[in-house]
């Protein structure tokens, strides 16, 4: 609300606390559900669940992604291990108790994406930037990360890389610790997404502020909030990933129909040795006969 009335001059924080309030997210929802839709004709899958509540961790090592995803609509919490969603349900019930607030982390999967959407070239193409930007819209979000990276940042250019094996004529990675991205670009794996959401400031047990009306200190007065909005914020994050991906793909397949989409999709160039055309020249950037090279 202060960062509002300082930008905008506000006379009253009432029309930044309603437009900043997550209720607009209702219709990203509901555009991200029909970029869904559009993604599963092309047989990419998008899904989202809770990986943490506070200091408790779902512990999904043994799940693979298409399991996460169907296991996290079994429960309120989003989460795919019952068992960890009983903790965290109870660690919620600590904090209403406390008259406090949670937050967490989500992860947000897309299976089935081709290999090269995005791009190296232009920093505003690259598909983490553009994604990054998307996840970190939605309120109380501060943090995001590309598979495990903030893992990756604490081991050793050997441990951290996804070698490149040799299975006939494709080329395969046995480990994903990119989280389906280098460079800017998609590699084939399954794309996967971490976003930190912080807990809701607003809380039942009064904190430190300022009367801006009378300047004096001190305490807020409780309105409304929400105990825990990580549950909730899983679609939301699952609309505004699909709603990238729809862009990109759209973007680099074009057409005018699904059936054109579909077969300019099926085109596409994979990772493999015969739709690789590299000639194993040296690589000149200005060739001496070129005319259209600059002059030195």
């Amino acid at each position: 609300d202060l960062t509002a009335a300082v930008k905008y001059h506000y006379r009253d924080l009432r029309p930044a606390l309603e437009r900043a309030s997550a209720r607009e997210t209702a219709a990203r929802v509901a555009v991200g559900a029909i970029c869904r839709q559009f993604l599963a004709q092309l047989g990419v899958r998008v899904g989202g669940y809770v990986a943490s509540i506070a200091e408790i961790d779902a512990e999904l090592g043994a799940f693979s992604y298409p399991e996460r995803i169907n296991r996290a609509e079994e429960n309120d919490l989003r989460c795919p291990n019952a068992q960890a969603a009983q903790a965290m349900q109870e660690r919620i019930r600590q904090a209403m108790l406390a008259r406090d607030t949670l937050g967490g982390v989500i992860e947000i999967v897309a299976l089935g994406l081709p290999a090269g959407l995005g791009s190296h070239v232009h920093w505003d193409r690259r598909l983490e930037a553009r994604l990054g930007a998307a996840v970190l819209s939605v309120q109380a979000i501060k943090g995001v990360e590309i598979g495990p990276a903030f893992e990756n940042a604490r081991l050793s250019g050997t441990q951290a890389q996804d070698a490149i094996e040799l299975d006939e004529e494709s080329l395969v990675r046995p480990t994903n610790r990119s989280g389906g991205i280098e460079g800017g670009i998609t590699t084939g794996q399954p794309l996967l997404i971490r976003a930190a959401m912080k807990p809701i400031a607003t809380t039942l047990t009064p904190q430190r502020t300022v009367d801006l009306q009378q300047g004096q200190q001190t305490d807020t007065r409780y309105e409304r909030s929400d105990f825990c909005p990580v549950p909730r914020a899983v679609p939301v994050l699952e609309a505004m990933v699909a709603f990238v991906l729809a862009d990109a793909l759209l973007e680099k397949l074009g057409g005018d129909t699904l059936a054109e989409i579909k077969t300019r999709f099926a085109a596409l160039h994979r990772p493999t040795l015969k739709d690789l055309h590299l000639d194993g020249k040296e690589h000149v950037f200005w060739p001496e006969d070129d005319t259209d090279a600059p002059e030195a």
